[in-house]
C-alpha cells in the first residue's frame, strides 16, 4: 500500500463501490479499502486489453469446412436416447 493511495472504510465503499470504480477508472489512481483502520484491499485501474487478433474471426482462412456441419454424424435410428 502506498501512503499516498487515498482511503475509504469498508462499510462506505460498500455503500458508493461503482462511484469509487468510476473514480478509479477515471483517475487510474488506486484507492485502499479499509476495515478498523486496518487496509483490506485496493481497487486498482485494470490493465488495458493486450492489443492483437480479435478472438471472433482468428481462425479465419486457417479452416476448411469438407461437409455437411449441420446434420447428425449418425442416423437418428442410432440414438441411444430416442431407444427408450
Amino acid at each position: 500500500m502506498k501512503e499516498t493511495d487515498p482511503t475509504i472504510g469498508a462499510s462506505r465503499f460498500k455503500a458508493t463501490c461503482l462511484s469509487v470504480i468510476a473514480d478509479v477508472k477515471r483517475t487510474r489512481q488506486p484507492v485502499t479499502v479499509t476495515r478498523f483502520g486496518r487496509p483490506v484491499a485496493r481497487v486498482v485501474p485494470a490493465e488495458a486489453p493486450p492489443k492483437g487478433r480479435r478472438v471472433l474471426g482468428a481462425y479465419r482462412g486457417q479452416i476448411r469446412i469438407t461437409g455437411d456441419i449441420v446434420s447428425p454424424v449418425l442416423p437418428v435410428s442410432a440414438w441411444d436416447a430416442l431407444k427408450r
